[in-house]
Protein backbone atom coordinates (compact mmCIF):
# COMPACT_ATOMS: atom_id res chain seq x y z
CA UNK A 1 0.00 0.00 0.00
CA UNK A 2 1.40 3.49 -0.56
CA UNK A 3 0.15 6.56 1.75
CA UNK A 4 0.88 9.66 1.08
CA UNK A 5 1.54 13.06 3.31
CA UNK A 6 1.65 17.00 3.05
CA UNK A 7 4.98 17.80 3.50
CA UNK A 8 6.79 21.38 4.59
CA UNK A 9 10.37 20.82 5.25
CA UNK A 10 9.97 17.16 5.95
CA UNK A 11 6.64 17.73 8.40
CA UNK A 12 3.24 17.47 8.09
CA UNK A 13 1.97 20.64 6.62
CA UNK A 14 -0.72 22.60 8.68
CA UNK A 15 -2.94 23.06 5.02
CA UNK A 16 -2.97 20.29 2.87
CA UNK A 17 -3.61 22.87 0.14
CA UNK A 18 -0.58 24.88 -0.20
CA UNK A 19 2.20 22.21 1.27
CA UNK A 20 5.50 21.86 -0.48
CA UNK A 21 5.70 18.61 -2.07
CA UNK A 22 3.68 15.22 -1.03
CA UNK A 23 5.62 12.36 0.46
CA UNK A 24 4.72 8.91 -0.04
CA UNK A 25 5.75 6.37 1.54
CA UNK A 26 5.36 2.48 0.00
CA UNK A 27 4.62 0.40 2.86
CA UNK A 28 4.66 -3.57 2.82
CA UNK A 29 1.48 -4.87 3.82
CA UNK A 30 2.66 -8.13 5.78
CA UNK A 31 5.20 -6.21 7.74
CA UNK A 32 3.94 -2.88 8.12
CA UNK A 33 7.67 -1.64 7.35
CA UNK A 34 8.36 1.10 5.02
CA UNK A 35 9.94 -0.01 1.95
CA UNK A 36 10.67 3.29 -0.37
CA UNK A 37 10.08 7.11 0.16
CA UNK A 38 9.51 9.56 -2.90
CA UNK A 39 8.34 12.99 -2.90
CA UNK A 40 5.64 14.34 -5.33
CA UNK A 41 5.57 17.87 -6.21
CA UNK A 42 2.46 19.87 -5.46
CA UNK A 43 0.62 20.99 -8.14
CA UNK A 44 -0.70 24.78 -7.97
CA UNK A 45 -3.85 25.74 -6.24
CA UNK A 46 -5.49 25.01 -3.42
CA UNK A 47 -5.53 20.98 -3.33
CA UNK A 48 -9.28 20.55 -3.89
CA UNK A 49 -8.95 22.03 -7.00
CA UNK A 50 -5.92 20.80 -8.40
CA UNK A 51 -5.57 16.85 -9.90
CA UNK A 52 -3.67 15.91 -6.63
CA UNK A 53 -6.62 13.53 -5.87
CA UNK A 54 -6.26 11.85 -8.90
CA UNK A 55 -2.63 12.00 -9.58
CA UNK A 56 -2.07 10.33 -5.76
CA UNK A 57 -4.52 7.67 -6.70
CA UNK A 58 -3.03 6.79 -10.03
CA UNK A 59 0.12 6.46 -8.42
CA UNK A 60 -1.69 3.65 -5.63
CA UNK A 61 -1.93 5.93 -2.86
CA UNK A 62 -4.98 4.47 -0.71
CA UNK A 63 -4.61 6.72 2.68
CA UNK A 64 -3.23 10.47 3.43
CA UNK A 65 -1.90 11.36 6.56
CA UNK A 66 -2.61 15.15 6.76
CA UNK A 67 -2.61 18.39 9.27
CA UNK A 68 -6.15 19.97 8.69
CA UNK A 69 -7.85 20.32 5.15
CA UNK A 70 -11.52 21.76 3.83
CA UNK A 71 -13.99 19.48 3.10
CA UNK A 72 -14.13 20.09 0.15
CA UNK A 73 -10.30 18.40 -0.48
CA UNK A 74 -11.50 15.15 1.80
CA UNK A 75 -14.60 15.05 -0.62
CA UNK A 76 -12.11 14.70 -3.75
CA UNK A 77 -9.54 12.55 -2.28
CA UNK A 78 -12.56 10.09 -1.04
CA UNK A 79 -14.03 9.70 -4.76
CA UNK A 80 -10.87 9.22 -5.85
CA UNK A 81 -10.46 6.12 -3.31
CA UNK A 82 -8.30 7.36 -0.57
CA UNK A 83 -8.79 8.16 2.99
CA UNK A 84 -8.31 10.94 4.77
CA UNK A 85 -7.05 10.92 8.65
CA UNK A 86 -6.34 14.84 9.97
CA UNK A 87 -4.97 16.05 12.85
CA UNK A 88 -1.54 14.76 12.36
CA UNK A 89 1.57 16.56 12.92
CA UNK A 90 5.25 16.50 12.92
CA UNK A 91 8.09 14.78 11.09
CA UNK A 92 6.73 12.69 8.32
CA UNK A 93 8.34 9.56 8.75
CA UNK A 94 7.32 9.77 12.62
CA UNK A 95 3.57 10.38 11.57
CA UNK A 96 3.64 7.38 8.79
CA UNK A 97 5.72 4.99 11.56
CA UNK A 98 3.17 5.82 14.39
CA UNK A 99 0.01 5.33 12.24
CA UNK A 100 1.64 1.81 10.98
CA UNK A 101 1.61 1.20 14.75
CA UNK A 102 -1.64 2.25 15.22
CA UNK A 103 -1.14 5.12 17.41
CA UNK A 104 -2.81 8.07 14.90
CA UNK A 105 -6.79 8.69 14.46
CA UNK A 106 -8.48 10.99 12.45
CA UNK A 107 -9.29 13.94 14.59
CA UNK A 108 -12.33 14.89 12.88
CA UNK A 109 -11.67 18.83 12.41
CA UNK A 110 -12.25 20.36 9.47
CA UNK A 111 -10.45 23.58 8.02
CA UNK A 112 -13.34 26.16 7.88
CA UNK A 113 -10.72 29.46 6.86
CA UNK A 114 -7.17 30.09 5.11
CA UNK A 115 -4.69 32.48 7.24
CA UNK A 116 -5.68 35.21 4.68
CA UNK A 117 -9.11 34.77 5.55
CA UNK A 118 -11.30 33.51 2.80
CA UNK A 119 -13.10 29.78 3.33
CA UNK A 120 -11.13 26.41 2.34
CA UNK A 121 -14.07 24.98 1.66
CA UNK A 122 -14.37 24.37 -2.29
Amino acid sequence: MKIALPTRENLIDGHFGHCEYYTVFTIDDSSKEILNQETLASPAGCGCKSNIATTLADMGVSLLLAGNMGEGAVNVLSRSGIEVVRGCSGDVKEVALSWLAGAVMDSGEMCHAHEEGHECQH
